[in-house]
């Protein structure tokens, strides 16, 4: 195997290793408002909300239905309900996740990523923790951001 080939294979399995052996990698931590035991969490949540909010996994494009949610509302974290985006920020990113320009106030933290050979910017719930997604500078007016999200870890309340 040339290494042109071996680079090849190793960056295209990265991505496949997040998302079926997310335990590889390590889950948000810090000091929260809202706290659970691993049990509790693993009580909550199904196997794939779990790898995704807790071990920071990425759900697979094009699975949620919240990536075409239309109706006017607000978008929360399922981990402890905390409002997170409005649906008047949300837009066809054309990514196969749900997108937002913006998130509300005060409702989410960051960090950096740099499981995949460059940084990026992990956003999770400022007061749980769960991991949500990822910023990009590649979004909309008037930010230019774009909240690429896993819908598993968000409940759609309607206005």
């Amino acid at each position: 195997m040339n290494r042109r080939d071996f680079l090849s294979a190793a960056t295209a399995a990265i991505p496949v290793a997040m998302v079926l052996s997310p335990r590889l990698f390590a889950a948000t931590e810090g000091d929260f408002e809202v706290t659970r035991t691993k049990a509790e969490w693993q009580a909550m949540l199904s196997e794939t909300e779990y790898a995704v909010m807790r071990e920071e996994a990425t759900e697979r494009a094009g699975t949620s239905p919240l990536n075409d949610e239309k109706r006017a509302g607000t978008y929360a974290c399922k981990g402890c309900d905390l409002p997170l985006y409005s649906s008047e920020t949300k837009y066809d990113s054309g990514t196969g996740w749900p997108s937002f320009w913006q998130s509300l106030p005060d409702a989410i933290g960051t960090k950096e990523d740099r499981k995949l050979f460059s940084v990026r910017t992990e956003c999770h719930c400022r007061r749980c923790g769960s991991h949500l997604g990822h910023i990009f500078d590649d979004g909309p007016a008037p930010t230019g951001k774009r909240h690429c999200l896993n819908g598993v870890s968000l409940t759609f309340l309607p206005a």
